[in-house]
């Protein structure tokens, strides 16, 4: 969620209490006898002038390659995530 505040105020999108959110659900799996995260889910929540709606689309899109957590899990832990956009 860090990174992506980041890049988004980067573009000059604000992301303040109130306007930036993230819902994380995750999957653990069993195996051979050992619990093991698979996949992480992250929506995010995002309220967002319409003329800056392309900016906060374009951040999404890039940030992943910054994050450092996400790059310490890629390849052993399936990230999924979407960003909800609402006119503020």
């Amino acid at each position: 969620m860090g990174t992506l505040a980041a890049v988004l105020a980067g573009k000059g999108i604000k992301t303040y209490k109130g306007l930036f959110r993230a819902d994380v659900k995750g999957d653990i799996e069993d195996e051979s006898g050992v619990l093991k995260i698979t996949r992480i889910h992250v929506t995010y929540t995002l309220k967002v002038p319409p003329e800056k709606r392309k900016d906060a689309e374009e951040a999404f899109e890039n940030y992943l390659d910054r994050c450092p957590g996400a790059q310490s899990v890629l390849g052993c832990i399936k990230i999924e995530h979407e960003l909800q956009m609402r006119d503020l």
